[in-house]
């Protein structure tokens, strides 16, 4: 990372540790983290409307400094033109799969609540909306897409992290 580096995306797909990363890196930096999530879910687990969270993601964009979790396909290109950097968690299926259904074990478990005060549930983890089954259905997207970007940048730097042992050596470079 550059000293300059000061509007950052953490990319990965789902289960990835994308934004326990984010949230690392702004402790690290004295970047400003901020969840996609927090800015796409209202209670209840309602999508907030396309238009808004463009909207929303607009705003935090607009401003000099932050750390952002996720880049969604439906308002990345407001995110990427911003972007200074992109690090990119290239980790294997088992490892992210692993990480993703342990977490959500244990939030339904326990009921912490997450992103505007939501609480997964065991049933969700088999419903049609399951973000195990999004997992699957996205994992050779965000992979593909984290390789072409380290391959040819959109843009902005580009670190590709292929192990959690490789992305903790990064980090302590910060």
């Amino acid at each position: 990372m550059t000293s300059a580096s000061e509007r950052i995306i953490v990319y990965g797909v789902t289960g990835s540790g994308k934004s326990t990363l984010a949230a690392r890196i702004a402790e690290r930096t004295g970047l400003p983290y901020v969840s996609a999530d927090d800015l796409t879910w209202q209670p209840g687990w309602v999508a907030v409307p396309d238009d808004e969270q463009r909207r929303r993601i607009a705003e935090v964009c607009a401003q000099e400094r932050w750390v952002l979790d996720a880049a969604y396909t439906k308002w990345k290109d407001v995110v990427l033109p911003r972007t200074q950097l992109i690090v990119g968690l290239d980790y294997p299926r088992w490892l992210s799969l692993g990480r993703l259904v342990r977490r959500t074990l244990v939030r339904a478990v326990t009921r912490e609540r997450i992103c505007n005060g939501n609480v997964e549930s065991v049933g969700q983890m088999f419903s049609t909306d399951s973000i195990i089954r999004w997992h699957f259905s996205s994992f050779a997207r965000k992979r593909a897409r984290i390789r072409a970007w380290a391959v040819e940048s959109p843009g902005p730097v580009v670190v590709r992290l292929t192990s959690p042992r490789e992305t903790r050596r990064w980090l302590e470079t910060l």
